[in-house]
């Protein structure tokens, strides 16, 4: 067996587990659009198979779960700088070094390298902590391990996106790779997208495309 890869769409009841973050909150987030998952599927949103969460998502609600339930940070800052930091799209929460001070959001400046609360922005003196998303790989390694065998093979199950074709092994649909590599992604990209999939993944994709065409 090859070493354990990383499966890349996740239920809310393992998002809730690799995060700390309640299913409550994964669903008043969700119904209020403030985190929503990348793969909605069905029109039932009580299903456990209504939604998917891709590894983006996880590693952003890893840093939002610290954010809100460790830190206390209000959810009417974590709006804030979500609005202050738009320009940066979901990855504001995952690609900036964040830290709280007195539950506020902090990040450092780029231009003046120090450390500014992002609404206000004002310049804070020491930090009490930096979040981190290091160890995000880790758990899924020892919460999901994908056996050698699944890699470059497409199923149908009917309890995973209402019997859509995905990897085996995987949540991950395989339109959604289809749909990237029509959108002109290369190899790598997707990859690194989706670092559950192997190279074989992405070759049964464009076969069983040309298969069903």
């Amino acid at each position: 067996m090859t070493s354990p890869s990383i499966i890349g769409a996740f239920s809310a009841d393992q998002v809730s587990q690799l995060t700390g973050l309640s299913r409550n909150q994964l669903r008043s987030w969700n119904r209020t659009g403030f985190i929503r998952p990348e793969f909605p599927v069905g029109d039932n949103p009580r299903s456990p198979f209504s939604h998917f969460y891709s590894f983006k998502d996880l590693l952003k609600l890893r840093v939002l779960n610290q954010l809100r339930n460790l830190y206390r940070v209000p959810m009417s800052e974590l709006r804030r700088v979500e609005r202050e930091l738009s320009d940066l799209g979901d990855e504001k929460w995952t690609s900036q070094r964040l830290w709280v001070f007195n539950r506020k959001v902090v990040f450092v400046e780029p231009e003046s390298t120090k450390k500014r609360e992002i609404v206000s922005g004002q310049f804070v003196a020491p930090i009490a902590l930096e979040v981190v998303t290091s160890d995000a790989r880790k758990d899924i390694e020892q919460l999901n391990r994908r056996d050698s065998r699944d890699v470059g093979k497409i199923i149908k199950n009917k309890h995973v996106h209402s019997a859509a074709a995905v990897f085996s092994g995987t949540r991950i649909p395989v339109s959604a790779i289809l749909d990237y590599l029509k959108a002109g992604y290369r190899e790598p990209e997707i990859l690194d997208r989706y670092p559950s999939l192997e190279a074989a993944d992405i070759d049964a994709a464009r076969n069983w495309h040309d298969e069903a065409a």
